[in-house]
């Protein structure tokens, strides 16, 4: 399974990423200095490094090291790395040399804010010191300095030998996987060509540059629809810094369990931008037409910019949930689910506002949220019962309820859906008046996203009058299912069951993660069960009708399933 891509720190050439690698405490032997290097134990600039690992002897060699900075040394095919944070990783160090070529070997002296880096040869080495040169190369925020080591290789003896530091083996095993992955799919580029797979939450043209200028400058962007897939086209001035997107990036979500990256060279060599607008950006041009002729009019005449992000590449703060350590706004928090060290927990409760008292239940607000994520509480305010508290099991789930749910009409009033001011919902205490107004979810069986990564996310609709039904057992007909709707205060305008075949996969997965209970080993065969559409009078009723019918008795042993659909009959 994939690592969280917020336990991924910056990425790239100029900030590389971890990778997966053995615990801390295993990986290392207290390392000396003199005796780890050939003969002299000198670095590149000349200055010896002092055998007590304490911070006034760091300070000292590091003033030493950039007394002498102006004289790296003749080119070698070993790098020398100052200034590292204290928990900085071997993955890490190999990484700033992966898109150069071929690492053969890394030493970290931790206590020394210090590494080495052995490339296969000197071209190598050559490319990456130049390459650090003109860009600063950064692990985990810092700026650390790359030079040519005075040692024309890494010598290290028995003690100190990376046979005996899982970390270090694990490392350069990994990043070998990379670049011989990278071989078998063809010449780099200096664009890139991105699609993303299993787009449950929508990705625009911002959230893109932010992931992808962590690695470097991004010079161009085009986005389009094929196959019904998001794709999307990104030019970098080099392709030192594709290659490093490349590595970086590829299989990795953007949000949690979804939109994941899938990343190759494009045949092309440059994009050619005609339109700065929401589906194409030339970050070098900015004074390129929107395509909109009244937006391109109203820039003529001076009207105010458009909110478009930084074109120079930095500083910018697009919204969204960006991989790879970029600090995002609070926003972007709720809608990825995730939380940053250092920053508050996001949001996970709905403030729900008028609503019809007569109507409301707890029920009746848990059945309706729940097609957006699995409610835990909720709360009808005693003193203003047209408000209500809904929290969620997580972040995004809510960023889904206020965009499907708010101002959405429901039992005759337009319903206000925002987040609340409270982080959760409170049980009332023992003994205090409640009148059944709280109550907690969440232990209910009825949850729709119970997995990691459910399935049923791609299934998430805005309200629409027709809905999807689903585990409906073979003993029931349509007229039975349309009576049921119509004592339920619903107009049915039409009715179609789904073709036999088609409900197997769907159907036993629903269930399975709706029961728990392996598909196998249910009861009722769920070749047998099946599916509908149900289109009724208008949007509003087929809101009420959901909430009366989802999880209605078909049978002893069946329940009726039911959500909005895209479709219609």
């Amino acid at each position: 399974m994939k690592r969280p891509f917020t336990d991924l720190p910056r990425a790239g050439p100029s900030s590389p990423i971890t990778l997966p690698q053995e615990d801390e405490e295993m990986h290392q032997i207290q390392r000396g200095s003199d005796e780890l290097l050939s003969q002299t134990g000198a670095v590149s600039n000349g200055s010896v490094m002092s055998p007590a690992p304490n911070h006034a002897d760091n300070n000292n060699d590091a003033k030493k090291v950039k007394l002498d900075t102006k004289n790296p040394g003749a080119p070698s095919r070993v790098i020398h790395i100052r200034n590292i944070p204290n928990e900085v990783t071997e993955a890490e160090i190999v990484h700033l040399g992966i898109p150069f070529g071929k690492v053969t070997n890394v030493l970290v002296l931790k206590g020394k804010n210090q590494a080495f880096l052995e490339m296969s040869d000197e071209v190598c080495a050559t490319t990456m010191v130049n390459y650090f040169t003109n860009c600063t190369a950064q692990l985990r925020g810092r700026a650390v300095y790359v030079q040519f080591s005075n040692h024309k290789e890494l010598k290290t003896d028995q003690t100190h030998s990376n046979a005996q530091n899982p970390s270090a083996q694990a490392a350069l095993q990994a990043a070998q996987a990379l670049v011989n992955q990278s071989d078998t799919q063809g010449g780099p580029n200096t664009v890139l060509r991105v699609i993303v797979e299993h787009m449950i939450y929508p990705v625009t043209l911002d959230v893109l540059y932010q992931i992808f200028s962590r690695v470097g400058k991004v010079l161009k962007i085009v986005t389009f629809t094929k196959n019904n897939t998001f794709q999307a086209l990104i030019q970098y001035p080099d392709v030192v810094t594709a290659q490093a997107a490349k590595m970086t990036l590829d299989g990795q979500n953007i949000y949690n369990a979804c939109c994941t990256l899938r990343i190759e060279y494009s045949k092309l060599s440059n994009l050619n931008v005609k339109y700065n607008n929401d589906k194409s950006r030339d970050y070098t041009n900015p004074n390129l037409p929107t395509g909109d002729p009244a937006l391109d009019s109203a820039l003529a005449i001076g009207a105010p910019n458009l909110n478009l992000p930084n074109r120079t590449g930095e500083n910018a703060t697009p919204t969204g949930m960006p991989l790879a350590g970029v600090t995002p706004t609070a926003a972007a928090l709720g809608a990825a689910g995730i939380r940053l060290p250092g920053q508050p927990s996001p949001n996970c409760v709905l403030l729900v506002s008028n609503l019809n008292e007569e109507m409301v239940t707890p029920d009746a607000l848990f059945t309706l949220f729940g097609v957006y994520g699995d409610v835990q509480r909720v709360k009808i305010l005693f003193n203003k019962k047209d408000n209500a508290l809904v929290q969620m099991s997580e972040p995004h789930q809510t960023q889904l309820a206020i965009s499907h749910l708010d101002k959405m009409k429901t039992w005759g009033k337009q319903i206000r859906v925002t987040l609340s001011k409270h982080q959760t919902v409170q049980l009332p205490k023992e003994g205090q008046p409640d009148a059944g107004l709280t109550k907690d979810y969440s232990n209910s069986p009825l949850h729709r996203f119970k997995k990691p990564g459910s399935k049923n996310y791609q299934n998430i609709y805005p309200p629409s009058a027709t809905l999807h039904l689903s585990n409906i057992p073979p003993t029931v007909d349509e007229e039975q299912i349309k009576d049921a709707f119509t004592q339920a205060g619903a107009v049915v305008k039409a009715f179609k069951f789904f073709p036999h075949a088609s409900n197997i996969k769907e159907d036993a997965g629903e269930a399975e993660e709706q029961t728990g209970t392996p598909t196998g080993l249910v009861k009722t065969p769920f070749k047998d069960r099946k599916m509908a559409l149900i289109q009724l009078g208008s949007v509003e009723e087929a809101i009420g009708a959901l909430i009366k019918m989802h999880n209605f008795q078909l049978s002893d042993s069946s329940h009726l399933r039911v959500s909005f659909s895209k479709s219609t009959i």
